[in-house]
Parts: structure tokens; sequence; C-alpha cells
């Protein structure tokens, strides 16, 4: 048996003025053949999982390029297509082969492409073949589409929020793509469109428990996988919006009817699902009250987040905590590498006044002007987020007053606590600790905290699905309309 895989992904927040082309990748996480390292990253784990498969089952794997970029505005069309092409490059030379295993993101969008990963999908199924197994690896955030659906014999999406199983669920692709080629499964899919948002976070009820019985669903009565695709609202496609999709063996109307019933079941929810979000003083007022010895708050500013396509330099939550000196507090990561580089040079230790943050956009506030104090460096801030290792980039730790800030040169999420204590910052001697994360910090820094609160900063992530100028999807579409289903 031949096995090829490969990894092309990033986030597209289509409103976004932060635009990617194939440096933002090369820049990012770029791996020509054979040169992927052994631990995996969010979206190239099928690669890690092919090869440890390889090891184990015996068969042949040819490795493509697997790249990613940070979540940002549109996609360049040359961008895509070079690296698109590169792909089928590499496949081409691999053929023939039995199976093809994708980690993709789904939810990337290029100019005169809203639809990538179908894009690349039905071109590998055109290379490859009507009898090689495609399969795909999704964040759980795509757009699920009838050309991904339709090119693809298995779709896993991550099952987890945050995305702490995308390894396990890449064994788990594999796996059905192994029981496909050798004739043990026959996947049928069927999808269930919710007509609208119906996102939750398994770090907490009721999306934990129902997660949990997806899992104990697996496997049994001729159910392959089930697979819940959130979306991703900041993007004007047509398939905006969350789905569900169950894979049945040789079972189509068994598959249609599970989806509908869990499509349905999330639908009811409605807000439920969904933490309560502060705005950011009543949130700074609640962390006070709540923080114990040792034991900060930890405040997300989810609509700051760099995973979500902006640029995480807003100043908001920054100016907030300033205003309350008393509060020993720490906030970061936050995007400004020319900030960096001068505080860098400046040396640790040293006094100097800056400008920083602020800077991206007008959603990004009013860039802070302070005399800081320098008081740690790094030429790379490397982060652990499960798996994997994130890189920030060369970084810089300031600190006005009892305020700890965290600067650095390349927009990531603010995954582990590492991002303040590499830089020598103590987060138990904290009351509160923001975060530039909407829920992937979570299971690195709950263990830390007396709680964890969201809020609601105001931020350049268009947060309510109601007030978005959609102007391709489908209709009806709640929040814009009422939902069919209800």
């Amino acid at each position: 048996m031949r096995v090829f895989t490969a990894s092309l992904a990033t986030e597209t927040n289509t409103f976004a003025p932060l635009f990617v082309d194939r440096s933002a990748f090369e820049g990012g996480f770029y791996c020509p053949p054979g040169t992927h390292p052994d631990t995996p990253t969010l979206c190239s784990a099928p690669t890690v999982a092919a090869r440890r498969g390889a090891a184990s089952e015996g068969y042949d794997l040819v490795e493509g390029t697997a790249t990613w970029a940070e979540p940002a505005g549109l996609v360049s069309q040359e961008g895509y297509e070079s690296l698109r092409d590169e792909i089928l490059d590499q496949l081409k030379a691999a053929l023939p082969v039995d199976i093809v295993l994708l980690g993709l993101h789904g939810s990337m969008v290029a100019r005169g492409y809203d639809d990538c990963e179908g894009d690349l999908i039905a071109r590998v199924r055109a290379l490859a073949g009507p009898d090689c197994v495609i399969g795909a690896e999704l964040d759980m955030h795509c757009h699920l589409t009838a050309e991904m659906v339709g090119g693809a014999d298995i779709i896993v999406a991550f099952k987890e929020f945050p995305h702490t199983d995308f390894l396990a669920r890449a064994e788990d692709l594999l796996e059905l793509c192994l029981k496909t080629a050798r004739g043990q499964v026959k996947p049928v899919s069927a999808v269930f469109d919710c007509r609208g948002f119906a996102a939750f976070m398994t770090s907490r009820e009721p999306g934990r428990s129902f997660v949990d019985r997806l899992l104990a669903m697996e496997g049994k009565d001729g159910i392959l996988s089930i697979s819940v695709a959130h979306g991703f609202q900041a993007a004007d496609v047509a398939d905006v919006g969350s789905k569900v999709l169950v894979i049945a063996d040789g079972d189509e109307a068994k598959a249609a009817a599970l989806a509908k019933e869990l499509g349905l079941e999330i639908l009811r929810w409605g807000q439920g699902a969904s933490p309560k979000h502060y705005k950011p003083e009543e949130g700074i007022a609640a962390a006070v009250e709540l923080a114990q010895p040792g034991k900060p708050v930890v405040l997300a500013d989810r609509w700051d987040n760099p995973g979500g396509g902006v640029a995480g330099d807003s100043s908001v939550m920054v100016e907030a905590l300033l205003r309350h000196p008393e509060i020993p507090a720490a906030i970061g990561a936050l995007w400004d590498p020319v900030a960096v580089s001068l505080c860098r040079a400046a040396g640790v230790g040293t006094e100097i006044p800056l400008r920083f943050i602020g800077k991206a956009a007008p959603s990004s506030g009013r860039p802070i002007d302070a005399v800081v104090t320098v008081t740690g460096t790094t030429a790379d801030l490397l982060i652990p987020f499960e798996q994997s290792w994130v890189s920030l980039g060369p970084a810089a730790a300031i600190r006005i007053g009892t305020l700890d800030i965290v600067l650095a040169s390349t927009r990531a999420q603010t995954f582990s606590p590492p991002v303040f204590t590499n830089l020598g910052i103590d987060l138990g001697a904290k009351k509160v600790v923001v975060v530039k994360s909407s829920n992937h910090f979570h299971a690195a820094f709950a263990p830390m905290a007396a709680s964890v609160l969201y809020l609601d900063s105001g931020g350049p992530y268009p947060p309510d699905a109601s007030k978005i100028p959609y102007t391709k999807v489908k209709r009806p579409f709640s929040p814009l309309d009422p939902n069919p289903w209800l």
C-alpha cells in the first residue's frame, strides 16, 4: 500500500485588513517533503500520524509539503495557487497511490477561491483517480462545503475546543482511510446544515458531555465518524455556518438521521452553550473578587485573538488595566515587532519611552505612549500547545507600575503560561492575567487560575453575527433570519 500526505492550511477572516501571501506560509510553518518535525502542528497532524502508521503498518509513505500561515485576511491568488500546485506536483510524482491524507483547516479563502480546500480536494481526486481513498482532517471552525464532502471519502474534524485533539483525530482519519482502502468499511457521508451558528466549548457544559457522547457513538452500530463543523463567522462565504457530518458504514439514511438529530440538539441550546462575556471594567472587577493568593483570574480577550485572523494589538485592555495601578496584572502576547526590536536593543533593566500596540487598524484602539522598564527579552519566544510548539519570534516583556506586558514579533495566540514565564513574569504574584486567545489557552491556564472569565472588549473580530455584513451566505440563515429548524 502506498500513502501520500501533505498539508496546506490557514484560517481566513475576510474582514481583516491583514493580507497573506506565500511568504506568510514560508515564514509561519513551511516544511518541504521529509522535513516535518516529529511533533505535529495544528493542521499538519496527518503527516505525523501517517509517519507513525508507516512504521507500524508497513506501507510506503510519500510526504509532500506541509505549511501553515497564522490566521489573517485574504490569501493572495498567487500564494494559494503556488502552494496548491506544489503539492499537486508532488502527488503527481508519487502516483499511483492508494491513500491521500490531507491536513487542512477548512476556512481558507483566497482571491478567486472562496473554498480553497474544496478546490484542492477536487484537483487531488482528478489526479489520484476514483479508486484512491482521500481523507482530510479539518479544524472544527471550518466551512464544510459540498465540494469537500463530495471529493473526499473521509473527513474528520477536531472535536475539542480548545483544540487538544488534533493528533488523535488525525489518527482516527488514518485508521478509517486504511480500513476503507482494505475494503473493511464502505464510508458514506451525510451533512445536516444548521442554517446558523451552533458553536460550543468543550471546556464547559453542555459541550463537554455532548462530545463525550459523540466519541462513545463512533465505532458502534455502523457509525464510523461524527464531526461538528462549528463554522467561522468572520468570513463572507456561501457556506459559512455550523454543520454536522456523520459518516456511516454503507448506510446513508442512518448517517443523515443521526446528523439531523445531533444538529437539532445543539441548535436548541441557543446561547446556553456560550459563556458570559464581561466588558473590560466588569471583567477586571470580577477578577479581583475571585482571585486567590497565588492564583490569578485569567481573562480571555476573545475578540482580539490572533487565532481569529485579527492583529492581536488592541490597546483596549492595556488602557483598562493602566487605570487600575493598584491591581497587579499581566497581559500578552501583543503583536508589535517594532516595539520588540526597540526593547531588545535597549536591553533588560533599561527604562525607555515607548509607543506600542494600537497600530494595525482603527479597531486596534490608540497606541500607548509610556515610559516602560524592559524586564525581559528573548530571540525566540517558543511556547507549547499540546503536542506542538509555537514560535512567537523575538519578544520582550515590559513593565508599567504593577502591569507586566508581553510584546511579540509574530502573531499567535497565548496558548500557555510560558508566554509570560519564559520572560520572567511570575503569574502567581498577579491578580489578573489577560490572554489574547478565544479558548485554546484553557487547558494550560485553567490549572493555575482561580477562575477563567471571557471578555467582550470590543476588539476587531466581529462577535455579533447579526451585525456582520454578509453578502454571500445562503439564506435563510440565523441570526439574519428566523432559523427554519426551530
